[in-house]
């Protein structure tokens, strides 16, 4: 005799009922308990078989049955491999995720260096294209065991942007107790910036934590680290040599000088600084002096603002001589820009 899914499903109720009351389980009792919509008369049988096959025990004539070893080892190991499937999935979904969102993010890359080029080709000046800036904001975090002594803690921030980042264990933790941890970040901290998270939602994560509370702080202080981090603005430049079409910015010192802030790029964060404030949110024209960059006071920069979605912001700008077709140029950005919005707003549907 096999203990098929009918079986299986009475014994784990006699368990669960066994283990929350303490008292034998009759044949009424289960029959309340399933969704097997059986009778008692025909539960009393698959019972007596389950006593038959060690499942069960009748601890004395006319009483309830309890689970014997074997029908708790048996309830224990499908509860697990419950479990493990559920981790499982879980694991596949993060894994798809991530790759969708790696996937993402280096589409943006190619579409903004082609955007530049595209422009600097129609232009015949230099142009630049910062990466949109995003809100740093949890929307989600992933801890996965890497081997006996380390766990991978993953955090997507708005954006899609993915940090990673490897922590060491001072003792040994099993899936389950990675996927309650799991639940518990998610659940407290999504959705939060670093700002938003107070000493009183650190205090509930760490109290729920246990045992692994010092697990649970060193993961709050890499999200610190990534939320935190305010790293290099993206920003992607085209048409650099075009500047040697100008006489005018075609000397030696005067070339040298706009092509190493073009390659290097560092300075050019000022100009983003500027057109991404709240009062610069449309089309921006410095010219000269106007320019917040020291070494294109020579130079006239056309910036404008595209947007992804709601507050997460780019740039976009072509630089030349004072003498620049400003008319063709803004027009070039208008469509440019354009392009973009429709472009993210394909994606994000």
């Amino acid at each position: 005799m096999e203990l098929d899914e009918r079986k299986l499903k009475i014994l784990k109720a006699i368990v669960r009922n066994y283990l929350e009351t303490g008292e034998p389980v009759g044949s009424r009792t289960i029959s309340k308990y399933t969704d097997l919509n059986l009778s008692s008369a025909t539960i009393r049988n698959e019972m007596s078989d389950l006593e038959d096959m060690g499942y069960i025990l009748q601890p004395h004539t006319s009483a309830g049955r309890i689970p014997s070893d074997k029908g708790y080892r048996t309830y224990v190991d499908d509860m697990m491999r419950e479990k493990a499937d559920e981790i499982s999935q879980q694991q596949q979904e993060i894994s798809d995720m991530k790759d969708f969102l790696t996937e993402k993010v280096e589409k943006v890359e190619e579409l903004l260096q082609n955007t530049a080029k595209l422009l600097a080709n129609n232009t015949n000046y230099a142009t630049m294209i910062s990466a949109p800036r995003f809100a740093k904001r949890i929307k989600f975090l992933q801890l996965s065991l890497v081997d006996d002594m380390s766990l991978l803690c993953v955090v997507v921030l708005d954006g899609n942007i993915i940090k990673n980042k490897l922590v060491k264990l001072s003792k040994q933790i099993d899936a389950e107790t990675v996927l309650k941890l799991n639940i518990l970040f998610n659940s407290t901290l999504n959705g939060l910036t670093m700002e938003e998270i107070n000493l009183g939602i650190i205090t509930k994560i760490t109290g729920q934590a246990g045992e692994h509370m010092e697990l649970v702080k060193r993961v709050l202080e890499i999200i610190a680290e990534v939320v935190g981090s305010d790293e290099d603005m993206k920003i992607y430049t085209s048409g650099t040599t075009n500047i040697l079409k100008y006489p005018e910015l075609s000397d030696n010192n005067r070339a040298s000088e706009l092509i190493n802030v073009l390659e290097e790029k560092q300075q050019l964060t000022s100009l983003i600084t500027e057109n991404n404030s709240e009062e610069n949110t449309g089309i921006q024209v410095y010219i000269g002096d106007e320019t917040p960059v020291q070494n294109m006071k020579d130079c006239s920069v056309v910036t404008m603002t595209y947007e992804i979605e709601d507050g997460v912001q780019g740039t976009i700008g072509i630089i030349g001589p004072k003498r620049m077709d400003y008319e063709k140029v803004v027009e070039s950005l208008k469509t440019v820009k354009g392009q973009l919005d429709v472009v993210f707003k394909n994606n994000n549907e």
